[in-house]
Order: C-alpha cells, then sequence, then structure tokens
C-alpha cells in the first residue's frame, strides 16, 4: 500500500482505495455562511477526542472508529459559521510556559512510533496565522501568563489527524498550542479564560486529547468500566454552572477512576483550556462513544 503512495502525499488525496478521501467529506453547500453584518459569530469552544495515532489512514482502525470520524466530519457544520482561525491545545506538546506555533507554512510532525510507512507522509497543508498568535500572546501577557514562540514545531497528531477529518480542505488557518509542563489544571483553566475573547473574534479553541487514557487499559474489561465511570463523571462535571465546574475540574484526581483514566494527564488537560475558555456557557456532549474499547466524550461550550 505503502508503495502507491506518492511521497509528501496530501491528505486528500491519500489511499483512495483504502479510506473515503477526506475532501468528498466537504459539502460547501451544507457550509453556513458568514455574517453578513461583517461581525463574526462567537465561536464555541471544544475538547475532543483526536483517537489513536493516525487512524484515519488505517483501513482497520477508520472502521472500527466510525462514529467518531462522523462526529469530526460534522465538526464544521455544528459551528455558526466557518471559523476566521483555529487555536488547537495539543495533549502532545508540553513546554516550559504556553507556546505558540508561528510558522506561516507549519510542517508536520509524526509524532507516532509503528505505523504504516504512509502515515508518515501524510501533509494536512492548513496555514499558520502568526497575527493569531500574537494575539495570544497579548491575551496572555494582559493575564500575567508567561508565554513563547515557536516557529519550528510542525502539526502534530494531536492537531492534524482530528482537523484533517473536520478540515480536509485545510483551508483554515490554524495556530497550535502547548501545555504548560506541571500539568497544573488551575492554571490551565486560567489560560483558558485569558483566551476567552478570541471566541468573538471567530477564533474557534480546540482542546485536543482524550477523556480516557490508559494505554494499558485500552482494550481490557477493566479500561471498559474505568473509563465508563470517568466519563460520567466528566458528563455530569461540565454540564454545572462554570463555578461548580472548574472547582470540580480543578479536582480531578477525586473523580470515580481517575488516576485509571489518566495515568499521566496530559490527554485530560486540553479540556481545562477549554472550560476555562467556555466562560459561563453551557456545555454539550454531541459525542460519547467507543475509543479502543474505552469510551471517551467530546464537550461543546457555546
Amino acid at each position: 500500500m505503502a508503495g502507491e503512495l506518492p511521497r509528501r502525499a496530501v491528505v486528500a488525496g491519500i489511499a483512495a482505495t483504502a479510506v473515503v478521501s477526506l475532501a468528498d467529506c466537504s459539502d460547501p453547500a451544507t457550509k453556513t455562511p458568514p455574517s453578513e453584518t461583517g461581525v463574526p459569530s462567537k465561536q464555541p469552544t471544544i475538547y475532543l477526542p483526536h483517537g489513536g495515532g493516525p487512524w484515519p489512514w488505517i483501513p482497520t482502525m477508520n472502521a472500527s472508529l466510525g462514529p467518531l470520524r462522523a462526529y469530526l466530519e460534522g465538526l464544521a457544520r455544528a459551528l455558526p459559521e466557518p471559523p476566521a482561525a483555529i487555536v488547537c491545545v495539543t495533549a502532545h506538546w508540553e513546554a516550559p510556559v504556553t507556546t505558540l506555533s508561528t510558522n506561516a507554512a507549519p510542517t508536520m510532525y509524526y509524532d507516532y512510533y509503528g505505523f504504516p510507512s504512509h502515515t508518515y507522509e501524510l501533509v494536512w497543508g492548513a496555514p499558520g496565522a502568526p497575527g493569531v498568535a500574537r494575539r495570544v500572546r497579548a491575551l496572555l501577557e494582559a493575564a500575567g501568563i508567561k508565554s513563547a514562540e515557536d516557529s519550528a514545531r510542525g502539526f502534530d497528531h494531536g492537531t492534524f489527524v482530528p482537523l484533517a477529518v473536520a478540515w480536509p480542505e485545510a483551508q483554515v488557518p490554524t495556530v497550535q498550542m502547548s501545555l504548560v509542563a506541571g500539568l497544573d489544571p488551575t492554571a490551565h483553566l486560567e489560560i483558558g479564560r485569558a483566551l476567552a475573547p478570541l471566541r468573538a473574534e471567530g477564533v474557534l479553541i480546540i482542546g485536543s486529547g482524550m477523556s480516557y487514557h490508559n494505554m494499558r487499559g485500552f482494550g481490557s474489561d477493566r479500561g471498559a468500566l474505568d473509563s465508563r465511570s470517568f466519563d460520567a463523571w466528566i458528563g455530569e462535571v461540565v454540564t454545572r454552572d462554570a463555578a461548580s465546574r472548574a472547582a470540580a475540574l480543578a479536582r480531578w484526581t477525586e473523580a470515580p477512576a481517575a488516576r485509571a483514566s489518566h495515568p499521566r494527564e496530559e490527554h485530560l488537560l486540553p479540556l481545562m483550556v477549554a472550560a476555562g475558555a467556555a466562560e459561563g456557557d453551557a456545555a454539550t456532549l454531541p459525542f460519547r462513544g467507543d475509543v479502543l474499547g474505552a469510551r471517551v466524550s467530546a464537550v461543546h461550550f457555546g
């Protein structure tokens, strides 16, 4: 299969016999037109599961994750209008301070191992958004939060995998944002609060992770039980009022099966950023399903 692929193949044209071309999933007729007033609609803030590795381009994984794929394919249509830009907080990047990608033409970073060779040739060619990155840094500075820039880092799979399914045409300028080393949940809630003004500017904030992420638990009976316990807690907590929600998320380790679901919490912390940016907006859970035998959810605020 890898031998059939051109070097650095464009995502939308990859492996047509194995998976549906991502470009075919985009229906311009269903897209909401931009606001006629010229004022951007306020975007929601989203926490979503990005699945396992480059799953959309591996036929067996793609087939087993059909509900997740369907959710991601419908994501753009669920927005009030096409976003002016995306800020994606990825579980696969940690830095000493909040760090933003600033390359106007980001490269690819294949931060997974042991997958077929063609998955190391994927390209999701969304442009970067250096101006949005500067705006993010200004908001963080105003909140007293340190930040930095990185012009070299490419899109990792926490960013390009879900966004390539949701936006196969790669037309939305995208900034990738790191977690902060130490993984303090309160600090990440505060980062989200600082970014909240972006939403009224038409910028979509996405936290990309997994609401269950225990590599030893995937595919096991124990993991299935633990993930359901933790997922039930998430479903109850995110629908609370903003103050109660934030307080519970800051104490997430007290939740049922918390450490069994997240031995290390980097895949949960993007939820804190999304929840912080939500301010007082209510939450919905438009996707609740199984990934590798574990229950995971997507949360939309606003």
